[in-house]
């Protein structure tokens, strides 16, 4: 395990950045690359662990997939092309990899199981395993299928009209991925808005679907037809930058190119709402993906309420807002934000626990957080624990603390943004160590 130490900016972060492309887009262009007949070639994959775990999952089913840096080249076999795997597959810490890959294993023809780290073995898999059971599928896992490690034997699938008990976008895209597989047509019905990068992609690939606000629907036995992919920036990765020019004096930056999907710019939305200086403007469509530039400066903010619908749109991005809320005027109120508990970690309770360890005042809900404003950050040694998302929040407190922040276990941030402390160092004109 490997720590980090960092020092309070000297300045303002300023520049132009582009950060790495789609964690959730890239997971899901290999899926479909390497269920599809012929070549595809995938630019600006993220080449994070928790992708490659999904890289490494279709190699061990056959697929031929060569990496140069970001640019991936996929020969797809098509799902009748695909064979069975001599080896249980690790999905590390990816939780989008073992739950879209769930609906695909549901469906293949063979026997596979599948394991994660300790992190990821204590995510709920019971989400996805009870309705793909209702599909005809056989998984048999620890507390019934709970948890991973999971074993799949492949079996026929049936089509099935299935009312989402979460709002989750894996679900939802494990469920239209099995129903790929399924006789007949699989409609989802979703509780509420969550990101729609399968339903905009799997048309890229010539599968036909139907998406009539929360219902979508998907007929059995199409086949995928390879197709080039570039992955737009990462909006999730974005956000940390934006924060961190929001609330560091002297800062002014633009993230270019950056993927800007409806159901993913709640980040914007929610520094608006705060007051910050901030716009952004669609330039480009990667497929049906918006692309654009996203330009913020320093400035004060003010609390908000997050709740409601914006909470599945900046559920990855509210322990970057909640170190945001700490420098805003007044006290921020985060609520209907319970799925944080089952995430890399319990969310909830790490980032109050980091926060108060930095000098901030916070308290937890059970659904959320109270952050109140305009609190001055000392400093200190703070617990990753293994969650990228808590790691690089650190790294951004460290800008206006008035001592230095040390992370333990800084490689964690590895699992979606390797180059994260080169970018830190280059907006504040530094070397990296």
């Amino acid at each position: 395990m490997t720590n980090r130490k960092l020092y309070p900016a000297t300045g303002g972060l300023r520049g132009n950045l582009q950060v790495p492309g789609d964690k959730s887009i890239s997971h899901r262009a290999v899926i479909f690359s390497a269920m599809a007949n012929g070549t595809s070639k995938i630019t600006n994959f993220l080449t994070g662990e928790d992708c490659m775990r999904t890289v490494e999952a279709f190699r061990q089913f056959g697929v031929d997939i060569e990496q140069d840096r970001g640019t991936l080249t996929v020969q797809g076999k098509g799902v009748e092309g695909l064979s069975a795997p001599t080896q249980p597959i690790n999905f590390g810490n990816s939780g989008t990899t073992a739950r879209l890959m769930s609906g695909v294993l549901a469906g293949l023809p063979f026997f596979t199981t599948a394991y994660g780290d300790e992190s990821l073995s204590k995510r709920p898999m019971d989400r996805v395993v009870n309705p793909l059971r209702e599909m005809g599928a056989t998984v048999i896992g620890r507390e019934d299928g709970s948890y991973l490690p999971l074993a799949f034997q492949g079996s026929p699938l049936q089509a099935m009209r299935h009312e989402l008990k979460v709002r989750s976008a894996q679900v939802k895209s494990c469920l239209l991925l099995a129903g790929l597989f399924a006789e007949g047509e699989t409609t989802i019905i979703e509780k509420g808005v969550t990101r729609d990068h399968t339903e905009k992609l799997l048309p890229q690939f010539g599968v036909e679907l139907t998406v009539n606000g929360p219902t979508i629907s998907i007929k059995g036995g199409q086949e995928l037809k390879a197709s080039d992919i570039r992955v737009p920036g990462d909006i999730s990765s974005a956000a940390f930058f934006l924060v961190a020019a929001a609330i560091t004096p002297g800062s002014e930056l633009t993230i270019n190119n950056v993927g800007l999907n409806e159901t993913r710019n709640g980040i914007v939305q929610a520094l608006e709402q705060m007051g910050a200086k901030i716009s952004s403007h669609v330039h480009t469509y990667v497929g049906d993906e918006p692309v654009g530039d996203v330009t913020i400066k320093y400035g004060q903010l003010e609390a908000i309420t997050l709740e409601g619908d914006l909470i599945p749109n900046v559920i990855d991005e509210i322990p970057i807002l909640a170190l945001a809320a700490s420098q805003a005027q007044g006290t921020t109120v985060i609520k209907d934000a319970k799925e944080l508990r089952v995430k890399e970690t319990d969310r909830i309770a790490a980032v109050v626990d980091t926060l108060t360890t930095l000098g901030a005042n916070v308290e937890a809900k059970e659904d959320g957080m109270v952050i109140h404003g305009s609190q001055s950050l000392q400093g200190g040694s703070i617990d990753s624990y293994g969650d990228h998302r808590i790691g690089m929040m650190g790294a951004v407190a460290s800008l206006i603390s008035h001592e230095p922040v040390v992370i333990q276990d800084k490689d964690c941030i590895n699992i979606s943004y390797p180059t994260f402390f080169d970018h830190l160092a280059q907006l504040q004109n530094k070397k990296t160590s």
